[in-house]
């Protein structure tokens, strides 16, 4: 069972490059699907399909091949399995973990990597993408048996990142109900750091060959501004990453500058999950103008290690 995972900040492009993939033959896209738990069996959220969780087809026919009906889920469990183990503030203890917590890696493994072989075997495809994001899940996921886990560290500045997470977005899923959370410039900042620099560290875990502890993960890293110069090339590139042989005819829905998206059954991201049809791809460089100086500077200077080691000026 291949899993395409991508990790990184939010609001660095997961849920478009994600999409792009899609559009490739034996590729299925499942969105953020640690919320799968939460925002689909819980709250009953709108799919990207337009249809609410519990009425979608895909998602009912991947419950019923993977735990023979959502229904047979403890939820209650899960979550508290999640929270246990896979926040990031707990990576530390999932590098060297104890019986305990292995126990309990294992087990929400098992309940993640049942969505994706069913979602893998109710839509065809041969690999299935997690744009969960959460470097914690990446660490956990390294322990599941019989998972080739490849993974797409995805970056974006992290003044574009900052700015973002300021805006007021309304949540489509909750019939734009509910909006969602917003951090301010610091916050951000440190939460980039965060999950970057644990994402470079899953890149340096694991061994080599046979034996103890699980082995390497492979990692790809992915800048979101070279996506959007490059579109055809990052896509090709990403697509061989996950072992992927596309004909060139199967690229023709990728322009210079744009992508055509259609249908997906995502369980949760970015509201442009519900977007199809012809998507511009261009930067978003408001932040430059609408960040507040003041803002730019103490997001660079915070981030500033990893701006240089990611290619980044340190000075916007």
């Amino acid at each position: 069972m291949r899993v395409l995972f991508i990790a990184g900040q939010g609001r660095s492009g997961s849920t478009l490059i994600e999409r792009a993939l899609a559009e490739l033959p034996g590729i299925c896209a499942l969105g953020e699907a640690t919320h799968v738990w939460q925002q689909g069996l819980h709250d009953d959220e709108r799919c990207s399909c337009g249809a609410w969780f519990s009425a979608c087809e895909f998602w009912k026919a991947v419950g019923e091949v993977g735990f023979g009906g959502w229904d047979r889920v403890d939820r209650q469990r899960v979550f508290a399995v999640w929270h246990a183990i896979a926040r990031t503030r707990l990576i530390p203890r999932l590098l060297n973990p104890t019986r305990r917590r292995l126990a309990l890696i294992h087990e929400f493994v098992d309940y993640q990597t049942r969505v994706y072989t069913a979602a893998a075997a109710v839509s065809g495809a041969r690999v299935v993408i997690d744009s969960s994001k959460y470097a914690g899940l990446g660490f956990c996921l390294r322990w599941a048996h019989g998972l080739d886990l490849r993974v797409i560290h995805l970056i974006r500045d992290p003044r574009g990142v900052a700015y973002s997470w300021t805006k007021h977005v309304p949540r489509p899923e909750a019939d734009g109900a509910t909006v969602v959370p917003r951090y301010s410039p610091a916050r951000s900042a440190l939460r980039w750091n965060a999950q970057n620099a644990a994402v470079d560290l899953l890149a340096r875990l694991g061994r080599d060959g046979a034996g103890s502890p699980p082995p390497r993960v492979p990692v790809r890293r992915v800048r979101y501004e070279d996506f959007l110069d490059s579109p055809r090339h990052t896509l090709t590139s990403l697509a061989d990453f996950a072992g992927m042989s596309p004909e060139p005819s199967d690229l023709d829905y990728i322009g210079d500058d744009h992508v055509d998206l259609g249908v997906t059954h995502s369980a949760s991201g970015n509201p442009m999950r519900f977007a199809t049809g012809r998507t511009r791809l261009r930067h978003d460089d408001a932040w430059r103008t609408n960040l507040p100086a003041g803002q730019q500077r103490l997001v660079s200077a915070v981030c500033a290690p990893l701006l240089a080691a990611y290619g980044y000026p340190v000075r916007p």
